[in-house]
């Protein structure tokens, strides 16, 4: 029996498809690297490890950070259905007396069941495409963790999920204890980084009143955070409820993006099974995963507000000059529960002519669009955590 599994269960899937992670096919990212200024492995390695001599934790953002992804240029080209483009100079990162601590997916490529701590270039790409247009409402902390990597996750790795959390409770600790200063915590994570936040939050944040004062909220995207069926708290955490409200606090965003029903051996949207194993969640019974839209807070459907980087979702026939590209109006998304999975249902606007990209189940409808969790709803969860954090100040 595979690390993780009960009986009943399905566990993370097996080699018969590599996963793409948020930032596109692990090998399709490297290859989009140079155009994308990462930096390289050597440089950011060194400039990240030379930061602090208090502990040994390894940070990919930090702010005040040489070269730090979580800062990269913010320029957008807004593209419309008539294929109308508006370049935006957004807003650059700030000293926000907030702060946001982020967790990257699975990305690496190592052949070893867990990663080292070396900066990669794909732990850099990662970072910018999901943190970095947070950097506006938070000062973004980024440790890099010994996650599991992505071929351990087809292979009996026993210890490899506690390897990979230990090594992120480290850098927390560290965080916590030598530059958190009593700001309020945005939590964000995806996929794996989810996964590790959740027992994060589970073990260090829910029982502790001190520190579940503290978050102002957790965005766990594509983690399978769990709630009794008809409540809004319970399941993953004792304390820490689901956000009903755009101007919550000390609540859970959480959600799997699909575009259609999800298949039977989904590994998003049914407790106890599929991503599950990673935060080693195996309860089902009476338990239904939390989906939160985060546009309306409700079953509601409401319009989301996508951003992805340019080099990856070119426009045919538009000349897009800045990093990053937004396509409003095109997608509206409502959570639903469809043959016992809950999903965030998205659905194309579907408006004639209109040359914008879609994104795709691209790896199969077991994965839904779970490589775009975060870019597809990024500009609505970075106005949540500023509406949140408004909420706070009142």
């Amino acid at each position: 029996m595979r690390e993780g599994m009960v009986p009943g269960r399905r566990a993370w899937p097996r080699a018969r498809m590599a996963p793409r992670t948020s930032v596109a096919l692990v090998l399709g990212a490297l290859a989009l690297l140079p155009l994308a200024g990462a930096v390289p492995v050597s440089a950011g390695a060194a400039t990240r490890s030379a930061i602090g001599s208090v502990s040994k934790t390894v940070w990919l953002c930090r702010p005040g950070q040489a070269d730090d992804p979580c800062t990269a240029d913010l320029s957008s080209t807004t593209v419309t259905a008539d294929g109308s483009a508006t370049a935006v100079a957004d807003s650059p990162a700030t000293a926000s007396k907030f702060d946001c601590f982020y967790v990257y997916p699975t990305v690496s490529t190592q052949t070893t069941a867990n990663a080292n701590l070396e900066v990669q270039p794909i732990e850099t790409l990662a970072a910018e495409q999901q943190a970095s247009r947070f950097s506006p409402v938070c000062r973004v902390w980024a440790p890099m963790y010994r996650q599991r990597t992505a071929a351990s996750l087809f292979t009996n790795q026993s210890g490899a999920n506690q390897v990979a959390y230990d090594s992120l409770l480290a850098g927390w600790k560290d965080y916590l204890a030598h530059d958190n200063g009593g700001r309020p915590i945005v939590f964000i994570g995806h996929s794996q980084g989810a996964a590790m936040l959740i027992r994060l939050l589970q073990n260090e944040i829910d029982p502790n009143p001190r520190l579940r004062k503290l978050m102002v909220s957790a965005i766990l995207l594509g983690g399978n955070v769990t709630v009794p069926v008809g409540r809004g708290v319970g399941g993953s955490f004792t304390h820490i409820p689901t956000c009903a409200a755009v101007t919550a606090t000390g609540c859970v965003i959480a959600y799997s993006s699909f575009g259609t029903a999800p298949p039977a051996d989904s590994l998003f949207g049914r407790p106890g099974t599929g991503v599950s194993t990673l935060s080693d969640q195996t309860a089902s019974a009476g338990l239904r995963v939390a989906c939160v839209n985060p546009v309306t807070f409700s079953t509601a459907s409401g319009t989301l507000l996508p951003y992805f980087l340019s080099i990856t979702s070119p426009v045919p026939g538009v000349n897009v000059r800045t990093p990053w590209v937004s396509f409003p109006g095109l997608y509206t998304a409502r959570c639903a529960t469809i043959g016992g999975a809950t999903t965030l249902q998205v659905t194309t606007t579907g408006v004639p002519g209109d040359p914008r990209p879609k994104v795709t189940d691209s790896l199969g409808p077991t994965w839904g669009y779970h490589a775009d969790d975060v870019n597809l709803a990024v500009g609505n969860l970075v106005t949540d955590v500023a509406a949140e954090e408004g909420a706070l100040h009142r």
